[in-house]
């Protein structure tokens, strides 16, 4: 009886099972995605991803222990050299199954399992995630940096508007000062041994001898 049997024998024998699993991961690692049956591509999820996290220490020991299950080596040589250092940072989850529909001979399930780090379409928009910055219970802290980001903003504007305002002053003072010199009446000051003198040379207030005779 199979009562709590989990694992899909996929109707084959150990040996055949444990065959086969290990020709598709090899594929999956050299060409990072296979199209197989759904039934197939779900099995072989289990058997890859404890691998690729042996991958990522890179040592003799790890490499033997693939070995045993590979039984390829160049498929090791990619494992190690290639896919590991670009999965390092990934916490498991290497895999990733996408349905294709059915096929047409015998209306069996299709599917894609492929590399998620491999994946052109889906990997475009995604960047690296900021830091998490961390939350304390002191409500003051967010309020206190709300406030100095508005008084900062407060002070670029009044020295904005000062610096506006400044040379329209300056330009203002000017026509005044020339309009209040244009009302104040012209003055002359003779000093005492200066003497205003007519046209024809003579001095002015200083009548002649002739002058008098006229008169």
């Amino acid at each position: 009886m199979r009562h709590g049997d989990k694992n899909n024998n996929l109707s084959r024998t150990a040996s055949h099972r444990k065959a086969l699993l290990s020709n598709l991961t090899c594929q999956l690692f050299m060409h990072k995605k296979i199209v197989t049956t759904l039934a197939k591509a779900k099995a072989v999820r289990p058997y890859a991803e404890p691998l690729i996290t042996k991958a990522k220490e890179n040592t003799t020991h790890q490499r033997r222990i693939v070995f045993s299950y590979l039984q390829d080596k160049e498929a090791i040589k990619e494992l190690f050299d290639v896919i590991s250092p670009k999965i390092a940072s990934r916490p498991g989850g290497y895999t990733r199954v996408i349905k294709l529909g059915k096929r047409a001979g015998d209306n069996a399930e299709i599917a894609m399992i492929e590399l998620v780090d491999y994946n052109e379409i889906y990997g475009k928009g995604i960047e690296a995630k900021e830091e998490r910055v961390k939350k304390t219970r002191r409500a003051g802290g967010a309020r206190k940096k709300a406030n100095a980001e508005i008084s900062a903003v407060a002070k670029e504007a009044t020295d904005s508007t000062e610096k506006i305002i400044k040379p329209e002053e300056k330009k203002k003072e000017i026509p005044e000062e020339k309009a209040d010199n244009s009302n104040e009446p012209e003055t002359i000051v003779l000093e005492e041994n200066e003497t205003v003198s007519k046209p024809n040379d003579e001095p002015i207030g200083i009548e002649t001898p002739e002058e008098d005779a006229t008169k």
